[in-house]
């Protein structure tokens, strides 16, 4: 039996063909850079929020310990922050706060490019670990006012000092565009979270 042999020439793509596809490729990857971008930025969000409710619960965890009183509000002494947190020493207040927060790393917000995360709340621990302002006056027994946030603000048109944060009702705040593209997230005193915008914030 004799064996067959095509007579048919291998085709190869013409320039004009694999212009075409790349062209394709192309058009495809500039429509969902965008859409990858904004579920990004989602997904940023989301992981703020969630941080912020677990130092919310953590915050609750440790006041049912410490009578009803926030890290803020119990001296040094007695196993809270309140002398270190009137200097302005934030790390001290989630230091204290360490067992029920279990890793430095939920005190960083996903969008934060100026910090980085700590591995430990013992070894270089600091405010340059922290992405989040606290409210010292804030207490359980008002459960809406603000405990906690997102530190990328203006108050009275400056920049936000890092940290520790005296919220007056005078005081007017805005987010800046550093992060979740001009908005920010909040932690209310009965643990929640959310996403507010300037006029959300100075509302609460």
């Amino acid at each position: 039996m004799n064996p067959r042999f095509s007579h048919q020439r291998n085709r190869a793509l013409t320039l004009t063909e694999v212009l075409v596809v790349v062209f394709v490729i192309a058009f495809a990857v500039a429509l969902l850079l965008p859409a990858l971008a904004a579920a990004k930025r989602k997904h940023a969000r989301i992981g703020c929020v969630s941080n912020l409710k677990q130092i919310g619960i953590a915050y609750r965890l440790w006041e049912g310990d410490n009578n009803d009183k926030y890290p803020m509000a119990v001296s040094v002494t007695n196993g809270g922050a309140m002398e270190l947190v009137a200097t302005g020493n934030v790390a001290a207040c989630f230091r204290v706060m360490s067992n029920e927060l279990s890793t430095p790393k939920i005190l960083l917000c996903p969008e934060d490019t100026k910090r980085t995360a700590a591995t430990n709340f013992s070894t270089g621990f600091s405010g340059a670990n922290i992405s989040y302002f606290v409210n010292p006056d804030a207490a359980e027994i008002y459960p809406q006012m603000i405990l906690d946030g997102d530190d990328n603000l203006l108050v009275n048109g400056k920049p936000a000092q890092p940290g520790i944060l005296n919220l007056r009702t005078d005081t007017t705040i805005a987010w800046t565009k550093d992060r979740h593209r001009g908005v920010g997230n909040i932690g209310l005193a009965d643990g929640s979270a959310m996403q507010a915008t300037r006029e959300g914030f100075q509302q609460a």
